[in-house]
């Protein structure tokens, strides 16, 4: 899957998201331009998949580190949040459930995470 865009073109100079957010799979939107600001954290999301699908073997998917960062989860258009796992919620599209698309800690209200590399733009 390769990016669509370089950095330069996904990042305003003040670090928002110059384009819409896409899920991948169904093309709904998730932010709206300038609704998110970019942020480096590492974090590990499981694989991409739809939440009908069964579950892959532990320890599998990736470490990301490109994020759009999001304080308050009404700023999102469209978005779904898997139970918890741990302290940890997992976002989705809200639309066909593919996921997750980004990562949310119990422990910090203000910190929604969305993979930069799991979503499209436009």
């Amino acid at each position: 899957n390769e990016p669509c865009c370089t950095r330069s073109e996904l990042v305003s100079e003040d670090g928002k998201n110059l384009k819409s957010v896409l899920c991948q799979r169904c093309g709904s939107k998730v932010l709206c331009p300038g609704m998110a600001v970019y942020s480096e954290k590492e974090l590990f999301l499981p694989p991409m998949r739809n939440k009908k699908a069964p579950s892959l073997t532990e320890g599998s998917g990736d470490n990301l580190s490109a994020h759009w960062l999001v304080d308050d989860m009404y700023t999102f258009e469209n978005v779904g949040f898997t139970n918890d796992v741990g302290r940890i919620k997992y976002l989705i599209c809200a639309d066909c459930e593919i996921g997750p698309i980004g990562w949310h800690c119990l422990d910090d209200k203000k910190s929604y995470y969305v993979a930069v590399e799991r979503v499209d733009h436009a």
